[in-house]
């Protein structure tokens, strides 16, 4: 290894990843995982909810890799304490010590997945667009404001603003750590960003036409963010080093805050 890129203080790093195009599957590099997860993608019934799973993690483990400066094989994973009970399935983070220490989320969803890097707690979802029965049935659980706000809605509306606040509940819920065990009725997620918890960022994210994505940092707005489509070939045999140099390109050409356009 050459030394992985720093990233900025108070960056967010942020990733798109898609299932490998079709005709492209076999050239997935699976040697990258350990062996919990080449189980796990192997175990999904639709082969399509597998790939997007491998694609997920040898993409995350690829990007920590690059800025740990290990080897993707040598990133090991554990457990923060739950803040709710203390018990150890609160937010995953990288087992070996570095510093500075990297933060990072990872969320996966219908041939998508999204990746968030920063230097402080950060929570990040990817969601399909939901279906309206989806939106019938999770709306009464929703906080009471929220529920308020797509109440007054017109129903054509409804469907699209219920998938930007759910993304923007769950990446919440894993940036505290907490997940979907504390209730979906005590945070409001809703369209005011007033409103939202206090001492975190909360922004929705464009990923394409069919699905919704949101990211939650900690503190702040950050002083540097990108959003970023990852290259098929960063996922293949080789692409690690190719991923190391487009992190360096980018590390050395950003400059302030702002979002790139990710193509639909």
């Amino acid at each position: 290894m050459t030394g992985g890129p720093a990233l900025r203080a108070g960056a967010l790093d942020l990733w798109l990843v898609r299932r490998p195009a079709n005709g492209s599957e076999d050239r997935l590099d699976l040697t990258d995982l350990d062996a919990a997860e080449r189980k796990r993608a192997a175990s999904f019934i639709r082969p399509t909810d597998g790939l997007t799973y491998a694609a997920a993690h040898i993409a995350l483990r690829r990007l920590l890799g690059v800025h740990l400066d290990i080897p993707p094989p040598q990133v090991t994973f554990l457990r923060e304490p739950c803040p709710g009970c203390g018990e150890s399935h609160g937010r995953p983070a990288v087992a070996t010590p570095h510093q500075p220490r990297l933060h990072f989320s990872l969320s996966h969803s219908h041939g998508m997945a999204l990746v968030g890097v920063a230097d402080r707690p950060v929570g990040v979802d990817v969601e399909r667009l939901p279906r309206p029965a989806t939106v019938d049935a999770c709306t009464p659980a929703l906080h009471p404001g929220e529920q308020q706000e797509l109440g007054a809605l017109d129903p054509g509306e409804r469907q699209e603003a219920f998938g930007r606040l759910w993304t923007r509940k769950e990446a919440f819920l894993k940036g505290i750590g907490t997940g979907l065990s504390r209730g979906p009725s005590l945070d409001y997620l809703g369209a005011d960003p007033a409103r939202r918890p206090s001492g975190w960022t909360v922004l929705d994210l464009p990923c394409g036409p069919r699905h919704n994505g949101a990211v939650a940092l900690k503190g702040g707005p950050p002083t540097a963010s990108r959003l970023r489509l990852l290259p098929d070939g960063a996922l293949f045999a080789g692409g690690t080093e190719a991923l190391r140099a487009e992190v360096l390109r980018a590390e050395a050409v950003r400059a302030g805050a702002g979002r790139t356009p990710v193509p639909a």
